[in-house]
């Protein structure tokens, strides 16, 4: 089957729905598929069987900044590739996101499938309600990455929707080689540095633990200064972008994981990579995270935002290794539950049902 997969947001750049979309594309190359991705770049294609259609431009969206493109070239790109390309299936992540996945959806050349992430957020769609309703029937199947996106997406949209979970690539992670931490224990945080991350909460947490510990800081953006010049903390280390081979030699090296997330997260890709890559995992108990990572049993989750809490789950874990050795054990078991082949494999039946739906009769899009 030949697939195109459509992404609104810049490849080149880091993000769940990005690592998602090159993740399915290499899975489903691997299972003798022709896939291709679409999608902005802002610099070169960072894997094979990408087709770059333009630079991105920030814009804020649910707590975040989102690299769309949304001009006039990119739209003409993305029409010219469709048309080229000849897919048997397109398959369009956040399909209604101004930009490549909008145009795909507006021009379709192909059977259809959308898979909605985001949650929590339905006033972009309840703007342009009708519109962007009438425009989702051209979907031949939906598709949500967890209950709590096809609850948003159903709330504003109607429709049905197939629950078909992120998934990670677990021999990267599993495979890597630790970073050392020359014995000190060692707490990563991988994310943007913006609100809804909650990394100000982490650094109020990580003040509260006394010792020998350091805190790995991955990521960066709108908030890095302020965070750094607020917590001039020397245990702590602000590393920056990094590449996905230090990514997960970082995460096999610490020895926990912390996520602190305040909200706004509809899948906890992050935690399925620590845990991965063999590391305990304390988060945020919201219910994105809560549904990848089971309370006492997979991970400890803490209440988003209580800084106390946090300090006493990692000041906690840190002191007690065969604790965290339950909880590696347990994440190893859980994560083989969310591999990218079985994801792919999932992705083919529902590419196959939209074939089938749009050659159906009377199912061309009101």
């Amino acid at each position: 089957m030949r697939v195109g997969i459509v992404s609104p947001y810049s490849l080149s750049l880091p993000g769940g729905v990005q690592g998602q979309v090159l993740g399915l594309a290499r899975a489903l190359r691997a299972a003798g598929h022709d896939a291709r991705v679409l999608g902005p770049c802002d610099g070169p294609p960072p894997d094979v069987g990408v087709t770059p259609l333009g630079g991105s431009v920030p814009t804020s969206a649910n707590g975040s900044v989102a690299p769309i493109a949304p001009d006039v070239s990119t739209q003409l790109r993305t029409i010219s590739a469709l048309r080229d390309e000849a897919f048997d299936v397109v398959h369009l992540h956040e399909p209604l996101c101004p930009g490549p996945t909008q145009t795909a959806l507006l021009f379709k050349t192909a059977p259809l499938v959308g898979t909605f992430h985001a949650a929590g957020t339905e006033l972009p769609y309840r703007w342009f309600g009708p519109v962007v309703r009438r425009a989702a029937r051209r979907l031949d199947v939906r598709c949500a990455v967890s209950e709590e996106a096809r609850q948003t997406a159903l709330g504003a949209l109607g429709g049905e929707y197939e629950v078909v979970p992120n998934a990670v690539d677990v021999g990267a992670f599993a495979e890597a080689t630790p970073w050392p931490t020359d014995g000190c224990p060692t707490v990563v945080f991988v994310g943007r540095h913006e609100q809804r991350k909650g990394l100000a909460v982490l650094l109020e947490a990580f003040g509260l633990l006394s010792g020998e510990v350091r805190l790995w800081v991955i990521g960066e953006g709108p908030e890095t200064e302020r965070l750094r010049a607020r917590h001039p903390d020397p245990r702590v280390e602000w590393l920056g972008r990094v590449g996905d081979a230090e990514l997960a030699s970082r995460l096999a090296g610490a020895d926990l994981f912390c996520a602190p997330s305040l909200g706004g997260e509809s899948f906890g890709i992050v935690l399925l990579e620590a845990m991965a890559a063999g590391t305990a995992v304390v988060a945020s108990d919201i219910g994105g995270y809560a549904k990848v990572a089971r309370n006492g049993r997979d991970a400890l989750l803490a209440p988003p935002g209580d800084a106390a809490a946090f300090a006493a789950a990692i000041g906690g874990l840190l002191a007690d290794g065969p604790r965290r050795e339950q909880l590696v054990a347990a994440g190893s078991d859980r994560v083989s539950d969310f591999s990218m082949d079985a994801m792919a494999a999932t992705y083919i039946g529902l590419y196959r049902r939209a074939v089938a739906t749009h050659a159906a009769p009377g199912s061309r899009p009101r």
